[in-house]
């Protein structure tokens, strides 16, 4: 037999509690739910493409949920409705078959260019460089052919990630020019900054970003928003449905950004054919992808001519999720009629987790996404973020302790800027040049954000229901001033001679001492602590 069930096959890659890596089928991955600890992947973005397939399929496997007393039902249960899970995908199995004959999972059956042509395995592997081949450890045989599992994983990855840029022309294609499909824009999760609320093993992860269809403020579904694999088999062209959709986030948790064939079967995969599919725009789909933050544009609101505009809330390569805190909790981002407009609106998941989780308890949450380059054409990096949260920090209601925390990333942000004016000052004060001293104002607030990221996120985590908000801010202080005032004492230590002598800056003479006095007024501005806790810190 030629076909792959991605139903029955192992594909998937979970880790056990025990800490092991295995691939497990579909199925499995709902039976074994309970003792796996999360699905992984050969890239995190690629683990989050999968856990959004599992959850499209959980979703019309369960039929909702409905309302929350479904939802609080199938959670309850402590385990998946295996049953129900089963018989749904007994009824869609023919278009989980990788190499179906007419219905090949996310593919086009007879996709082909006018010259027949096959791109090689760097078209659908996105550790690949293309044309950097070197940069990778994927080479000669890695790139002739892979496993169909792993050509599975990297399918789904694609349809969710791929970059833009020019893609084969496929026949049949009226938006084919001169034989080649022209940029669409990246796969619908390139526009993200996705979060997944985390519950410690793969079926209360599943759970806790199952939105159910009663909550038009925080996601629009119902019957209605289908999967790709009850719609329809795609041809080579765009959907002619596009103005009515996405229907929801079923809908979009398999958009098929790409029309692909892979070239291979069971045996292995040598090639593939990735031409255009169907375009997705991020404007206002804050109802429909619950698993990433988002924020007003105003530059969109100008473009497009509407009073509202809300973009997906990216992560920035190289930035800690927890300095994002204030566009991601729901104490800064209320949901409320369509016509209030609020800044940023925290991602759905987040807000659901709020709702039905004790504020005891804690959870992780983890931010994915992948940052493209030029045109949006190249990959340039992956985030992969995990923070260890108190449910009592999502409250929109009990508002002291979420405020106290986006209170506390604010203040740390302000003393990191002192930071920044002492390496700057410093810098000025030995001679530096203006781009020199730029550069040292770039280096120091590396330092500082680094020496403050494992003492913040221990911070946090620490926090619970009962603690009192002040207290903590002040706690927080405390440690901050003490991890920035030892960085502060080694730049100054580290200014040279010609620093502490100093030189006129702007009309004003700067030195080494000077400059330590303005960061330690900076530092306690910034971060205020009781005038008795004044001696201890500084």
């Amino acid at each position: 037999m030629d076909g792959f069930s991605l139903i029955d096959e192992p594909w998937i890659l979970v880790r056990t509690m025990a800490g092991r890596t295995e691939e497990v089928s579909l199925r499995d991955l709902f039976r074994r739910s309970r003792e796996l600890a999360e699905i992984v992947g050969d890239l995190p973005t690629q683990a989050f493409a999968i856990l959004r397939l599992a959850l499209a399929v959980l979703h019309r496997a369960v039929e909702g949920p409905r309302d929350e007393l479904h939802w609080q039902q199938l959670w309850d249960a402590g385990g998946p409705p295996i049953d129900a899970i089963e018989a749904y995908l007994g009824r869609v199995r023919h278009r989980f078959d990788l190499f179906h004959p007419s219905t090949p999972f996310f593919q086009v059956a007879d996709l082909r260019t006018a010259k027949d042509e096959v791109a090689g395995l760097e078209k659908l592997i996105a550790d690949v460089p293309a044309g950097h081949q070197y940069f990778t450890t994927r080479a000669g045989a890695g790139l002739a052919r892979i496993t169909a599992a792993e050509a599975a994983r990297w399918l789904v990855h694609l349809q969710a990630f791929d970059a833009s840029g020019i893609k084969s022309g496929a026949v049949g294609d009226p938006r084919v020019k001169g034989g080649k499909g022209y940029p669409i824009g990246v796969g619908w999760a390139g526009n993200l900054g996705g979060l997944v609320v985390d519950g410690g093993d793969v079926w209360r992860t599943l759970m806790l970003n199952l939105l159910p269809w009663d909550r038009p403020l925080l996601v629009q579904s119902g019957p209605q928003d289908l999967p790709a694999w009850e719609r329809p088999p795609d041809g080579s062209a765009e959907d002619d449905d596009l103005t009515s959709r996405p229907s929801g986030p079923v809908d979009l948790y398999t958009w098929q950004s790409r029309r692909v064939r892979l070239v291979g079967d069971r045996g292995g995969v040598t090639g593939v054919i990735v031409a255009n599919g169907d375009r997705s725009t991020p404007q206002n789909r804050h109802r429909l992808e619950p698993m990433t933050a988002w924020r007003r544009s105003t530059p969109q609101e100008k473009k497009l001519g509407l009073r509202i505009v809300y973009m997906p809330q990216e992560h920035e390569p190289g930035r800690a999720l927890w300095r994002g805190l204030a566009s991601t909790l729901p104490v800064t981002s209320p949901r409320g009629k369509a016509d209030e407009g609020p800044g940023h609106l925290a991602a759905a998941v987040v807000e659901w987790a709020a709702e039905v989780l004790e504020r005891r308890h804690r959870v992780q949450l983890r931010a994915v996404g992948m940052a493209y380059g030029t045109q949006s054409a190249v990959v340039v990096d992956v985030i992969d973020d995990r923070l260890v949260v108190p449910v009592a920090v999502f409250d929109a209601v009990s508002r002291a302790l979420p405020q106290a925390v986006v209170d506390a990333v604010r203040s740390t942000d302000d003393a990191v800027f002192a930071v920044r004016n002492l390496a700057s000052n410093l810098a000025s004060a030995g001679g530096a040049d203006p781009g020199l001293a730029d550069g040292a104002r770039a280096r120091a607030a590396e330092r500082a954000y680094a020496a403050l990221d494992a003492p913040f996120r221990e911070w946090l985590a620490g926090l619970d229901a009962d603690t009192d908000p002040e207290a903590a801010r002040i706690a927080w202080h405390r440690t901050a001033r003490r991890v920035l005032h030892r960085l502060g004492d080694e730049l100054v230590e580290a200014a040279g001679t010609a620093a502490w002598v100093g030189r006129e800056v702007r009309n004003r003479r700067v030195t080494a001492a000077e400059a330590d006095g303005w960061f330690r007024g900076a530092l306690s501005r910034a971060l205020p602590v009781p005038a008795e806790d004044e001696e201890v810190v500084a």
